[in-house]
């Protein structure tokens, strides 16, 4: 019935209900690969609408009542709303984009929309709210629903464990991503389509669920003012959406890939991506962060793993693998390996909402998830004096004795967002400032979370509980408080990172 070049692995079937091939339209509901490049949920959509020679909508939706839902946030997901109705509109696709007005508005459009659609095609995103958000549209739909993975370069199911430490996991990308390379989303999956024109929606449907007005998917700052959302956390100076990412990119691989091997870890430096909110929102995908790098270093499959032209092999080592300059290695571990680590997790270990949890598996969020090591150790420390306890607002307000911390969390405030070193840091800190690392867990997550515009991720996420000893090892001498994880200082912080402008621009 359908020709198409979405892989298997990243398809799924969440219903028993059938295509209505006589429904008026295929829907493609956009919830977390919000962009029209290298998007495999949009490839499908568009392959089912033209098996079925009906019309695509695409509806890209924004509830209100989910937490830590703020003007930083929505600003960057309505900048990107307004980015895909452009070009949708372009394509002569029929977009919806609907901004919730208030809590609980919004409820009924999908189902209303569904019940005229031959099958729903959406986004397989294996973190916060969404998994059991799908769980229940798939079991209330009238007609087939698809779930589509867009994620990364491998598909999140393409593991069937979940793993434990980088290398482990790098070893088995390093087997498998050959194949997955060679299974690429479209860069343009509506450039070369030929749909057929959809009419309007429905007077009822367009009158109960109004499209967001040209002044919020605009940026009047009135518009926004007027959701009920939290107005304490400001936009970020950066603008959303696939337009600003694609700028963001072409800026990083000409600018600052070269340098980032050597710069990335010093704030002063400059040579950070700077592409994860846009990943993490959806407006950029993994594949074209991938190719721009991969144009630029001339790179070729057939190197994959052939150290001096020798036999591929996985060896798990983070350098030599791609065939390509050592900075562009640098970042790909980052976008490989550790953003696709956070997603392994989640993928494999969180609920979806639609029935109980196997007993294999452990929810990534929890406490109890970390490593048996690391929960030994931080329980045998648990009662250790900590030097100083800050409650969560002076930590939020960056009103602690530490400069270097102190600057971290205002970079936060300031531009939703922590250079990467200084992240790490941050959090090693809040662990030795909280009564119990359960405490720490919990103030992390609200912190990033609430002001990172990558909060609310797989690979954020990760990085909090590596903080406490995911994906890490035991290491010497124990210590108070940390016992054997991991443990940072700014003193060392200050030692080894230039540090000069960053402390001018943000310290308190």
């Amino acid at each position: 019935m359908i020709s198409s070049s979405v892989p298997e692995l990243r398809l799924r079937t969440r219903n028993a209900m059938p295509v209505r091939e006589d429904g008026d339209y295929v829907l493609y509901w956009m919830i977390a690969s919000r962009r029209t490049r290298y998007n495999f949920g949009l490839e499908r959509a568009v392959a089912w609408s033209q098996a079925l020679d009906r019309p695509l909508v695409v509806l890209e939706a924004l509830r209100c009542g989910y937490r830590w839902a703020s003007d930083r946030h929505h600003r960057f997901v309505i900048d990107g709303m307004a980015d895909n109705a452009r070009r949708l509109a372009a394509a002569g696709v029929l977009a919806h984009p609907y901004v919730e007005p208030a809590a609980g508005a919004g409820k009924g459009l999908l189902g209303a929309l569904a019940a005229r659609a031959c099958v729903v095609v959406t986004d397989d995103y294996p973190c916060f709210f969404l998994p059991r958000m799908v769980a229940a549209a798939a079991r209330q739909a009238p007609v087939r629903l698809e779930q589509v993975d867009s994620n990364g370069l491998l598909p999140i199911r393409a593991a069937d464990r979940v793993f434990t430490t980088a290398r482990s996991f790098r070893i088995f990308w390093q087997r498998v991503i050959g194949e997955h390379l060679g299974a690429q989303p479209a860069a343009d999956p509506l450039r070369k389509a030929r749909l057929r024109p959809a009419a309007p929606l429905p007077r009822a449907i367009a009158r109960r669920w109004p499209a967001a007005s040209p002044a919020l998917l605009g940026g009047d700052p009135a518009a926004l003012a007027a959701l009920p959302i939290d107005h304490t956390v400001a936009p970020a100076p950066r603008r959303g959406g696939p337009e600003a990412a694609g700028e963001e990119l072409a800026r990083f691989v000409a600018e600052r890939l070269p340098r980032y091997l050597e710069g990335r870890d010093h704030p002063d430096a400059g040579a950070a991506s700077g592409l994860s909110p846009y990943l993490h929102f959806g407006h950029l995908a993994a594949h074209e962060a991938f190719a721009a790098v991969a144009r630029r270093e001339g790179f070729r499959a057939e190197r994959l793993g052939r150290p001096e032209g020798g036999v591929p092999r996985p060896s798990g080592s983070r350098e030599g693998f791609w065939g390509m300059s050592a900075s562009a290695e640098a970042f790909l571990e980052q976008l490989v390996t550790w953003r696709e680590l956070g997603f392994n997790a989640f993928a494999l270990g969180a609920s979806e909402g639609d029935g109980p949890r196997p007993s294999w598996k452990r929810d990534p969020t929890d406490y109890e998830s970390l490593p048996d090591w690391a929960l030994a150790t931080l329980a045998k420390h648990e009662r250790d004096r900590r030097p100083r306890l800050y409650p969560i607002e002076a930590l939020a307000a960056a009103a602690t004795a530490d400069r270097i911390w102190n600057a971290s969390q205002v970079e936060l405030l300031r531009e939703g967002r922590i250079h990467n070193y200084l992240r790490m840091l941050w959090g090693k800190k809040i662990l030795e400032w909280s009564r119990t690392p359960r405490e720490a867990l919990e103030v992390m997550i609200e912190l990033n979370d609430r002001y990172a515009l990558d909060g609310r991720d797989p690979n954020s996420t990760s990085g909090i509980f590596w903080v406490l000893g995911r994906y890490d090892r035991a290491w010497g001498p124990e210590r108070e408080i940390f016992g054997t994880i991991r443990y940072m200082s700014s003193e060392s912080a200050a030692r080894k990172l230039h540090l000069k402008e960053y402390l001018a621009r943000y310290a308190r």
